[in-house]
């Protein structure tokens, strides 16, 4: 990758640096007595609570409502929360060494389709290591619940070329979505569609 002319990296969170186990908060919220937890998981409704949230077009409160509103009953703030952070597992040490590493090189973005919550929990438990933190890995973050718009829209990644000043040709995106892919494809950026928890680090090794 390094002889293709690649300056910039846009990074995805889930995934791609995020393990995820969509099963165990599933059964986490099968547990608080949500019966229908695919709906409540479906990226594809765009009226959906969980797209809703990743847009920012709801605040946690109202995400956490909406889940109140699905069970049927009294469920607290906390049991919610631990049910929906579930989903995330850690991101390797590996990665982060990698981040660091690739940031001596290029200029590092993280894009990611998240929400408040998801991102706060990562903030605190997922990201500090050794002495860094989120900040120690990105040259920006662009976080679809702040950007009011979510991949594979190509507001997104127009809104961050040029927020960033970046050529697209230059920039290298890595997401765990064939979609997502394809979008940044059509602007013109340089694609690399990861497995769910694959070691990508192959793309930056010197031949």
């Amino acid at each position: 990758m390094k002889s293709k002319g690649i300056k910039n990296l846009l990074i995805d969170l889930g995934g791609v640096l995020i393990n995820l186990d969509r099963q165990r908060c599933i059964e986490n919220f099968q547990k608080l007595g949500l019966r229908n937890v695919e709906d409540l998981l479906d990226i594809h409704n765009p009226n959906g609570l969980l797209m809703q949230q990743e847009k920012g077009l709801i605040t946690p409160a109202e995400f956490r409502d909406g889940v109140r509103q699905m069970i049927g009953k009294a469920v607290s703030d906390t049991q919610i929360d631990t049910a929906w952070n579930s989903f995330l597992v850690d991101i390797p040490t590996h990665k982060l060494d990698l981040l660091l590493k690739l940031r001596e090189k290029y200029v590092v973005y993280l894009l990611s389709n998240t929400n408040q919550i998801h991102w706060d929990w990562a903030c605190i438990h997922l990201f500090p290591y050794r002495t860094f933190k989120v900040e120690d890995y990105f040259e920006k973050t662009y976080l679809s619940f702040e950007m009011k718009m979510a991949k594979p829209e190509p507001e997104i990644f127009k809104t961050i070329i040029e927020d960033a000043g970046i050529e697209p040709k230059e920039t290298l995106f890595i997401d765990d979505s064939k979609m997502n892919c394809k979008a940044a494809q059509n602007l013109g950026i340089i694609t690399y569609t990861a497995k769910a928890g694959e070691d990508w680090s192959h793309l930056f090794n010197s031949k």
